[in-house]
């Protein structure tokens, strides 16, 4: 059995912070997600007061949120999002550096759709204001009052604190009540339409809803129920091994779920070295995950295609430095296997062997044989901003990549950012 490599004890001197005006930007409050919501607003503001002068009616209220809540929907399927990170890492690494750190922001495109369903239901809002003042039908009014309540309700369960203290029902009602928004919205636009004397298909608004619900629809036509063969390391990760369809691009993720219309939770594709198909590693971090780690299943349901994840950005820069904790070596391990990029790794765990197993370890150092691996049982928990630092430093790096838990991903990554280091990882918006 190899030994670890293990990281430097010594402490890294983190460099100066950035000015304070500058610095201010890299704040989580002003992420690139947030730019992205506030932006949709702002142009939808700038919408209203050209339309004000003119007057703004109900009908062109239900069309602003039609269009708005059209962005929010597209924005989230799987081949739009795969196209996103197409586009944006598509620019060669002569690029300026500052150019290629913006654009590997392209993972916060979930702004996009917070400022679109914001806005969408703030214009559905007016519209239901205004057609109850212009004296609407009542076969109008009705779906309209529903869906102002069903609209709410969602908007609700958004809220961090309560989708963080209630994630399953966040999803139930997201899903459910998506679902049935679309169908009070098919019957509206029908009604609407028949009110106005035009014929369903020359309406715009019909092939919008066309569009959204095919989009909607489209990753439901691809669930299946395949077989799955899981082996168990130990009692903290499962790792399971699949064997249908295509070989997943490496970076991407696959979501799996028992029961397909509760619950559903993405992991990273890993795919196996001389051998079809491609692993997840899922390790105990909340019920689902324990249960799914001491009741192995024989199959589960997917559905969807692959979606690219946070580190395809690594293709944007000439080195990279990947931090990782505990099982967030399973998004790291693709890119580590593929070699696309030069790549150095810092993996902070709890006696890796004995977790994970001595396969999986001794495949990691097969490609990183410099990795810089800290064992928490032997030596505690280290200060990541610092270990990703010295990689960093010592690498000669251009980016940091970090896949853990919410909190020291936030810790690495805007450590980092307000130093002047480009720096990335998951902002658990989806």
């Amino acid at each position: 059995m190899s030994l670890l490599k293990e990281s430097p004890t010594e402490d890294a001197v983190l460099p100066p912070l950035l000015p304070r005006a500058r610095r201010a930007f890299k704040h989580p409050l002003l992420m690139h997600y947030n730019r992205l919501a506030a932006t949709v607003i702002a142009v939808n503001v700038v919408v209203l007061a050209v339309a004000l002068p003119d007057g703004v009616d109900a009908e062109f209220a239900s069309r602003a949120a039609l269009w708005n809540f059209a962005l929010a929907i597209l924005i989230r399927r799987q081949r739009v999002i795969n196209l996103l990170f197409r586009l944006a890492t598509a620019a060669p690494v002569t690029w300026p550096l500052r150019v290629r750190w913006t654009l590997a922001k392209v993972y916060h495109f979930g702004g996009l759709h917070v400022g679109g369903a914001l806005s969408g239901t703030l214009w559905f809002g007016a519209f239901v204001a205004l057609a109850t003042a212009e004296g609407a039908p009542t076969d109008v009014l009705v779906p309209a009052y529903a869906l102002v309540v069903l609209f709410a309700g969602i908007v609700v369960t958004t809220l961090p604190q309560l989708r963080a203290k209630y994630h399953n029902g966040f999803e139930l009602v997201h899903r459910f009540g998506g679902w049935l928004s679309l169908v009070l919205l098919w019957v509206l636009t029908v009604i609407q339409i028949g009110h106005s004397g035009v014929p369903l298909v020359g309406a715009v608004e019909f092939w919008v809803l066309c569009v959204l619900t095919a989009a909607i629809a489209a990753p439901w036509t691809r669930l299946r129920r395949v077989p799955v063969d899981i082996t168990r390391p130990s009692s903290h990760v499962a790792i399971a091994r699949f064997t249908h369809g295509r070989k997943p691009f490496a970076g991407s993720s696959t979501a799996i779920s028992r029961s397909p219309l509760r619950e559903w939770h993405s992991f990273a594709n890993i795919p196996s070295p001389e051998e079809h198909g491609f692993r997840l590693t899922i390790s105990r971090s909340g019920d689902w995950t324990g249960r799914f780690i001491d009741d192995l299943p024989e199959h589960v349901w997917v559905k969807g295609i692959t979606v690219a994840g946070v580190a395809n950005i690594e293709v944007l820069f000439r080195k990279v430095v990947y931090v990782a904790t505990g099982s967030g070596i399973g998004p790291c391990l693709p890119h580590l296997l593929a070699q696309e990029v030069p790549a150095l790794l810092v993996w902070s765990t709890r006696a890796p062997r004995t977790t994970f197993g001595d396969e999986l370890v001794d495949e990691i150092l097969a490609v990183q044989p410099e990795a810089r691996i800290w064992d928490t049982a032997q030596r505690g928990k280290p200060d990541m901003v610092e270990l990703a630092y010295a990689a960093y430093r010592d690498f000669g790096a251009e980016a940091v990549i970090c896949i853990s838990n919410k909190k020291l991903t936030w810790q690495v990554v805007h450590g980092l950012e307000r130093r002047g280091i480009p720096a990335y990882g998951a902002i658990w918006d989806s």
